[in-house]
C-alpha cells in the first residue's frame, strides 16, 4: 500500500516536471510575437523606437521615400544602440534617438514638426525614468531645437513634471539648451498641409484639426540598459492645424509616456486625446502590475480592443524588464524599429 502511495506521488511529480518544462507562458521574457525575440533569455539591452502610427500605406508609397523612412529608423536604432552597448544609460539612449529623430523632417517633431491654424510650430516632448520614477515634460515650445532635452532638463534640474509655453521656454535656456529661430522648424509639406486643411474649412465653415495630414508623426524611445534601467520618451509636434493652445498626450506622464523598472516602458503615437482618456501608456504597465498580464497582451488589449472600442486609433511601442518589446497598432501602419543585442527589425506596415 506504502509502495503504491509512493508510485503515484513519483507519477505526479514527473506529471508537473513535463507539464512545468513544456509550457514556457510563464517564464520570464516568453514572447509569442513572431516577429520579435522569442527567447526566455533576457536582453542585454534593448531599443525599440516609433516614427508614429496613421494610414501609412505601400501604395502611397515612393520607393525613394521608403529607403529614407527605413535608412532614418536605422539610423535612429543605431545611436540608441552603440550607448546601450557601451554600457551606456537608458536616459542617454532615448534622448539622443530621439534627438536624432526631432532633427530629421521625416517625422513630425522638431525640425519637421506640423504646423499651428496660426501657422506656427509647437512642440510637445516628454520623458520618464523608471529606476525612480522621476519624470519632466515641456509643451509649446517654439525656439528651443530639441524638446525632448528640455524634458531632460525639467526631470533632472526642477522640482517640477510639466512645464509650457513662455515658462517652459525660459526654462530651457536657462540651463543652456540649444536655441533656433522658430523659421528652423519650417518645412514645404508641413506647410502645404495646413493650407490644404485651412482651405477645406473655408469650404465647410468649420475648424478642422486633420489627423491624416499630421500622419501621426510623433516619435518615441523607450530602452533597456545593462543595468536593468528602463527609460522612456516622447516628442512631438502634435496636430496640423491644431488652436487654442491644444497639447496631446505626448507630454502628459501616464497618458504618452511611461516607464517603471518592475514593469516596462511605454511610447505612444496617435489620436491623442483618447491616449489621455484612457492614461494608456500607464495602463500597459498597470495591467501587467495588478492583472499579472505579460507585456505583449496588455498592449494588445489595450490597442486592439480597448481603444478601438471608442473609436480611438494609433499604436504604442512598449519593452519589459526583461527585454521583451511589442509594437502594436490599429492604423494602418505604423514607423517602427528595435535593436537588441541579438537582433534588429524595422516596419512600416502592417504587413511587415
Amino acid at each position: 500500500m506504502i509502495l503504491r502511495n509512493s508510485n503515484i506521488l513519483l507519477l505526479s511529480a514527473v506529471c508537473v516536471l513535463c507539464i512545468s518544462s513544456c509550457d514556457n507562458s510563464n517564464k520570464p521574457g516568453y514572447q509569442k510575437s513572431d516577429n520579435m525575440n522569442n527567447t526566455t533569455r533576457k536582453a542585454e539591452y534593448a531599443i525599440v523606437i516609433h516614427g508614429g502610427a496613421g494610414t501609412i500605406l505601400k501604395t502611397n508609397m515612393t520607393e525613394e521615400r521608403e529607403q529614407q523612412y527605413q535608412k532614418a529608423l536605422d539610423d535612429a536604432l543605431m545611436i540608441g544602440k552603440a550607448i546601450l552597448e557601451d554600457g551606456g544609460s537608458s536616459e542617454d539612449a532615448v534622448v539622443e534617438t530621439i534627438k536624432y529623430m526631432e532633427n530629421s523632417p521625416l517625422f513630425n517633431a522638431g525640425r519637421g514638426a506640423v504646423f499651428t491654424s496660426e501657422g506656427k510650430n509647437e512642440l510637445d516632448a516628454s520623458i520618464m525614468r523608471g529606476s525612480d520614477l522621476e519624470a519632466g515634460a515641456v509643451g509649446g515650445l517654439q525656439t528651443i531645437k530639441n524638446p525632448i532635452t528640455a524634458a531632460r532638463a525639467v526631470m533632472d534640474s526642477s522640482d517640477h513634471v510639466f512645464l509650457v509655453g513662455e515658462g517652459a521656454e525660459a526654462f530651457a535656456k536657462l540651463n543652456g539648451l540649444e536655441q533656433v529661430d522658430p523659421g528652423y522648424f519650417y518645412t514645404e509639406n508641413r506647410y502645404k498641409s495646413l493650407q490644404r486643411i485651412q482651405e477645406r474649412e473655408k469650404e465647410v465653415g468649420m475648424h478642422i484639426t486633420d489627423m491624416a495630414d499630421s500622419k501621426y508623426g510623433t516619435v518615441g524611445a523607450v530602452a533597456l540598459d545593462k543595468h536593468g534601467n528602463i527609460c522612456a520618451g516622447t516628442s512631438t509636434g502634435g496636430m496640423t492645424n491644431k488652436s487654442f493652445g491644444r497639447i496631446g498626450d505626448s507630454p502628459v506622464i501616464g497618458a504618452g509616456t511611461y516607464a517603471n523598472n518592475n514593469t516596462c516602458g511605454v511610447s505612444c503615437t496617435g489620436h491623442g486625446e483618447f491616449f489621455i482618456r484612457y492614461a494608456v501608456a500607464y495602463d500597459v504597465s498597470a495591467m501587467m502590475q495588478y492583472a499579472g498580464k505579460s507585456l505583449e497582451d496588455a498592449a494588445n488589449e489595450i490597442v486592439n480592443k480597448k481603444l478601438m472600442d471608442v473609436g480611438g486609433s494609433g499604436g504604442l511601442i512598449a519593452l519589459d524588464k526583461y527585454g521583451n518589446i511589442t509594437m502594436p497598432f490599429n492604423s494602418e501602419g505604423m514607423y517602427r524599429g528595435y535593436v537588441t543585442d541579438t537582433e534588429k527589425f524595422i516596419g512600416i506596415y502592417k504587413e511587415d
